[in-house]
């Protein structure tokens, strides 16, 4: 998912806002990003697309209204996931081009913030087909990440990720794998289990069935759904919200391959977490 760290939106106070009750910095309102995030993830955890949205909307008009760049900032990179997720293709481009000139005017182009709306936008395009400008975001993001974080940082598999999707929308297949494998390596190095271990099995079945087809890949591909189902029924996995998530979003590629009673069943533990049963 696309939601944002703690360290990915707080930014070091300025000293100098802090002396000068003339600065501009003294007559910004701003919201309360820690409060904003921790009732977004609470919509999510009740898959309640709607309540985060209305909620994101609101927050945005609030920091618009009190000069709150940086409040904005993180709240329109949620929008962007959202509103990617949702299929609304004008408003995830509209909120990706007012994040990146955001994040041009607020200075972050060159730290983590900034490759988190490389990222972001990079999702965004491939989602909406254009994977050669997705690839460019990809190819920004990766150049911040792998220069300022270190390597096993799971930030990384989740951009691998990503970018090894549009790789294989282009036909770049040994490139996108060898992504997979590396974000793999990085996933296994967490010192909790992610279910993001699960999609990256799924997306290697995904390129084995582009690069060799159905029939002649059927063995290796069998073989990544297996270890996306063992992925997934990891018992030590946290039952949460982003579990769901992730069972959600994994379901239906169980069922194209032919494991419809793992579709079944992933689907069914993604219902009632949300449910809250």
């Amino acid at each position: 998912m696309d939601y944002l760290k703690q360290e990915d939106y707080e930014e070091p106070r300025c000293l100098l806002c802090e002396t000068d009750p003339q600065s501009k910095e003294a007559h910004i309102i701003r919201i309360p990003v820690g409060r904003v995030i921790e009732k977004l993830d609470a919509y999510f955890a009740k898959n309640d697309t709607d309540g985060a949205k209305r909620h994101l909307l609101h927050w945005k008009k609030e920091a618009e209204e009190g000069g709150d760049d940086r409040g904005l900032f993180t709240v329109l990179n949620e929008l962007v996931g959202l509103f990617r997720k949702a299929g609304d293709e004008a408003h995830a481009l509209q909120t990706t081009d007012a994040l990146l000139a955001l994040s041009a005017k607020l200075g972050m182009e060159t730290g983590i913030s900034g490759a988190t709306v490389f990222l972001n936008a990079g999702t965004v395009y491939k989602a909406f087909g254009q994977p050669e400008k997705a690839l460019t975001f990809f190819e920004k993001a990766r150049a911040l990440y792998e220069s300022l974080l270190p390597p096993t940082d799971a930030r990384l598999a989740g951009l691998y990720n990503n970018m090894a999707l549009v790789l294989v929308d282009l036909g770049r297949y040994d490139e996108a794998e060898s992504l997979y494998e590396t974000a793999l390596d990085i996933l296994h190095k967490q010192p909790t289990p992610s279910p993001d271990v699960a999609v990256s099995h799924l997306n290697l079945a995904n390129l084995i069935e582009a690069r060799d087809g159905l029939l002649d890949g059927n063995a290796a591909i069998m073989e990544q759904l297996d270890k996306a189902e063992a992925a997934l029924n990891d018992p030590a996995l946290p039952q949460d919200g982003y579990y769901a998530f992730v069972c959600e979003k994994c379901a239906p590629t169980f069922g194209y391959y032919g494991y419809f009673a793992a579709k079944a069943d992933f689907a069914e533990r993604a219902r009632r977490i949300y449910a809250g049963t």
